[in-house]
């Protein structure tokens, strides 16, 4: 990939959907996006949308080859890219807060205080968290599940009951969760401005505070070395090089906005680059090792509500809180 012009949009595809986009993902080459009301859109040659909830859609997440989302209407639900849906779990009732998904196909989801995994062979694994699941990440090898909650947030071998969870404390409210590529870390964002991290193989903590908003959107560079958040009017990036990662060290920024905040941030699958998306709507690349930055959409007040990038990294597609959207293919 090359960043060396300043601006990319005319070479962005746009469209428009009815409702507001919660994620954004690729199904082989296909990109698809989440609809808040419920529905999925594939977005091929000529666009289309499918029906996969009765309801609002509350979270969602893809694999390359399928697009899972949990719905107010208590279904988990899959959809491929030929646009045939199948209900993967049902929770009559309840809200669908949080999709995940990990290895050999598992899905993890969670409803109120419990979590659920469901593996190859269909039958569902449950945990019942001290609060209500914050966030649910899988870790980088092997079945095993970061659940967040208020207190902290604890690690869970689905596969393995006779295994006593491991609890990570830290006092708060803690809502998403990320591993690093390598398993040693994981991180939380939290109700207050701020990030908690532990070191998997010992507990120790690390805290990154210093936001002026809550931190929404985070994820690890490919080769670990950055955490990328929003939460500020720049990307702030995090080194996670040494074994101690960040403490003791200062953050990098990036990107910087003079009038509005990041509200997400998606990492390249493979190079050092990061797209961004604004308040304001604006949504950018910014490559990590010199700043060099390349614009994608122009700030037009619709809030950039999600980014993806095709596990190649040779597209990227984004969605906004107005519905409209666009690809770039490099």
């Amino acid at each position: 990939m090359s960043l060396a012009s300043a601006s990319l949009t005319g070479k962005v595809r746009t469209l428009s959907f009815e409702t507001g986009i919660v994620a954004a993902t690729f199904l082989g080459a296909t990109p698809a996006f989440a609809g808040a009301e419920g529905a999925v859109f594939l977005a091929p040659a000529e666009p289309r949308s499918v029906a996969a909830h009765h309801g609002a859609i509350l979270a969602a997440a893809g694999d390359g080859t399928r697009l899972v989302s949990g719905g107010d209407d208590g279904r988990v639900v899959e959809t491929l890219v030929d646009g045939t849906t199948r209900q993967v779990a049902l929770q009559a009732g309840r809200w669908i807060d949080r999709v995940a998904l990990g290895p050999s196909g598992a899905v993890a989801y969670s409803a109120g205080k419990t979590a659920y995994v469901i593996g190859a062979q269909g039958e569902p694994k449950v945990f019942a968290a001290p609060s209500t699941v914050g966030g649910l990440a899988f870790a980088p090898k092997g079945l095993r599940l970061a659940v967040a909650h208020y207190g902290g947030v604890t690690l869970w071998f689905p596969n393995a009951p006779g295994a006593k969870p491991e609890a990570l404390q830290w006092k708060g409210s803690h809502l998403g969760v990320v591993f690093s590529p390598d398993g040693r870390f994981v991180v939380s964002t939290m109700q207050e401005p701020a990030l908690h991290g532990w070191r998997v193989v010992d507990g120790a903590h690390m805290r990154m505070r210093g936001y002026p908003s809550r931190v929404r959107s985070f994820g690890f560079t490919a080769d670990g070395k950055w955490l990328a958040t929003s939460g500020s009017g720049e990307m702030i990036l995090w080194p996670f090089q040494s074994k101690d990662g960040p403490m003791g060290k200062q953050p990098t920024m990036l990107a910087p906005s003079a009038t509005s905040r990041v509200l997400t941030v998606a990492c390249h699958p493979k190079d050092p680059v990061v797209a961004i998306g604004y308040e304001d709507g604006m949504v950018m690349m910014v490559r990590i090792g010199d700043g060099a930055e390349i614009l994608l959409r122009a700030p037009d007040g619709a809030a950039a509500s999600a980014i993806a990038w095709h596990p190649s990294g040779g597209a990227v597609a984004f969605g906004t809180a107005s519905g409209s959207a666009g690809i770039l293919a490099f």
